[in-house]
Parts: structure tokens; C-alpha cells; sequence
């Protein structure tokens, strides 16, 4: 799902939509022609995408032999992984190297808080349901608030009912609603302080995601540009030892390489055992010059010089 743009300088997304149901041929030029006008490609897409979806995207990837395409799926709901891609979006319009944007995807997760507003937890497998809430879904009318990420939560909606951990700085809140009614954001909203409320459509992969489709998905994170940039700038830029791009953090988003290990030198404790070698060496060398200095009646047979 591509939501609208934060503000004016926000770019606009380009969806790659229905890939595993169009032919092979027209997905690659479409693909080809974004590479062509943008000269890099950052894929955000969501763990509950289909697999054949997944399959045709690597696919293209190696047909179109270019290290320019970048496939990220990052842990987070499908509303985190919508706002995580204007995100990126926002931040296109900067003077951010292909690699550093792409590479601030990773970084940009760690400060987005997403969950939400379930009506049932019994198909949930995303986060850790423990057996008397797994029990209690089953009872009418019973609403859960689950965070998802950074840090799995889980509680019941009750009056009195401990409520979710949120962030420490200041954000904005998106709400999608799905088959259900809750006025419980609102009060969260207010307990996590945030700056304001926004409300988005459903995404398609939500249901799946959530295991039910009564739900109302929520997600707390960065809006500023100036702030997003910042945080960006902030961290340690590298170059990627094998296709040389700029980034950030310890792997190429582009072409997955690692940095090469560092060169250590032998442990003290091998030269240690190595010495007493090199002595009995010296040793041997030293007793076999006194021996040739000998006169010959008193060096060994083996070694006397034949009249």
C-alpha cells in the first residue's frame, strides 16, 4: 500500500502491483524502466507478501543482472512497512547516496512502534499468546491491544488493564480500521503523547498478517524530514568492498556483501609454544659445531673422515 505524501517534497511510490499474475515479460520491462528513470530501486515489501510474489521479484532481479535492485522485508505490519516506504520516500528528495537511502530502511525501523486492536488472537502467530488470552479470545466482545514491534506486547482490554509501551520522543500516530470498532487509540494516543492523528485504508495483507480481519491497525513514528534526515546523517557511512557503493550500517543492501574480517595477528600464546622448538634447535646447531671442532679420534664413527 503507498499512502499519500507527507508533504511537498515527498516522492511519489511506484507499486509493482499483481507481479506473480502478469506475464513475466511485461514485469521486467516495467521493472526496467523504473531502473532506467531512478537508476536504483529500493523493493520495501512486507513478510506476509505471497511467496510467488517474493519468487517473480528475485526473479527479475537476476534476469535483469543488476546489483541496482534492492529487495528489503523488514519485520514490521503491513501499515509499518507503508510507513516506512513514505519514509523513504521523504527522505529520496535529500542528498542521501543510493546506497545510504536503501540503508536507512534498517535504521528507520528501530524507531517505529506498530500494532493493534484485535478482536481475536486465536490465529495469531506474530507475537507470543500466552494460553489464558489464547482462551479468553474466544469470549464475545473480547478486544486485545498487541504491539508487534520493536518490542512484542500483549495485553486484554479491560478497564483498569495495563496498556502498551511506547516511545520515548515524539511522533505521529496512523490509524487503519478494519472490522472493528474501538475507541481505545484514542486514549493510547494520548498516553504516548503523540503530535497527531492520521487515519489510513486497511492494507490488503493485514488480515493475514493479523490472523483475523477484525482489526484497527496503528503505527507511532518519525514525520519530520529534518528529523529523518538527521538520524540518517548521523550514523557511520562505509563503502561496500564489493560493488563500492556508500552505506550504512553492516551490509549492502544492494548486493548483501559483508565487511571482509579484520586481519589478526598470530595469539601470543602459538609463538610461546613455538620457542622451545627454535632453542632445541640453536641447541642441536651448537653441539654439532663442537663435535666437527673435535679432533677426529674423538668424534663419533659416523662422523670420522675415512684415511
Amino acid at each position: 500500500m503507498a499512502l499519500p505524501p507527507q508533504d511537498e517534497r515527498t516522492m511519489p511510490a511506484v507499486v509493482l502491483a499483481d507481479l506473480d499474475r502478469r506475464p513475466l515479460e511485461h514485469t521486467l520491462t516495467e521493472l526496467q524502466g523504473v531502473i532506467e528513470q531512478h537508476g536504483y530501486v529500493v523493493v520495501v515489501c512486507s513478510q506476509a507478501t505471497p511467496e510467488p510474489v517474493v519468487r517473480r521479484l528475485h526473479t527479475l532481479r537476476s534476469l535483469l543482472e543488476s546489483d541496482r535492485v534492492a529487495v528489503f522485508r523488514p519485520g514490521l505490519p503491513p501499515l509499518g512497512i507503508a510507513v516506512l516506504a513514505r519514509q523513504l520516500r521523504q527522505l529520496a528528495s535529500c542528498d542521501l547516496t543510493p546506497g545510504v537511502l536503501a540503508s536507512a530502511g534498517r535504521l528507520l525501523t528501530h524507531y517505529i512502534h506498530a500494532g493493534a486492536v484485535l478482536g481475536s488472537v486465536a490465529r495469531l502467530d506474530r507475537v507470543p499468546v500466552g494460553l489464558k488470552a489464547h482462551a479468553k479470545s474466544w469470549l464475545p466482545g473480547s478486544q486485545f491491544a498487541v504491539l508487534a514491534h520493536p518490542e512484542p506486547q500483549l495485553v486484554r482490554i479491560a478497564p483498569g488493564a495495563a496498556t502498551l509501551k511506547g516511545p520515548d520522543f515524539s511522533t505521529w500516530m496512523l490509524v487503519a480500521k478494519g472490522q472493528l470498532q474501538t475507541d481505545w487509540l484514542a486514549g493510547l494516543a494520548k498516553e504516548w503523547g503523540v503530535q497527531g492523528l492520521r487515519e489510513a485504508p486497511l492494507p490488503a495483507e493485514s488480515p493475514l498478517w493479523w490472523g483475523t480481519g477484525r482489526a484497527v491497525e496503528f503505527c507511532s513514528y518519525l514525520a519530520d524530514l529534518p528529523v529523518l534526515y538527521q538520524l540518517v546523517t548521523s550514523v557511520r557511512q562505509s563503502t561496500c568492498h564489493w560493488c563500492g557503493i556508500d552505506v550504512i550500517g553492516d551490509r549492502c543492501v544492494f548486493c548483501s556483501a559483508t565487511p571482509p574480517p579484520a586481519h589478526e595477528p598470530p595469539a601470543a600464546r602459538a609463538l610461546e609454544q613455538r620457542a622451545p622448538g627454535r632453542r632445541a634447535l640453536e641447541q642441536s646447531s651448537s653441539g654439532r659445531r663442537a663435535l666437527e671442532q673435535r679432533p677426529p679420534e674423538q668424534r663419533p664413527p659416523e662422523q670420522r673422515t675415512p684415511a
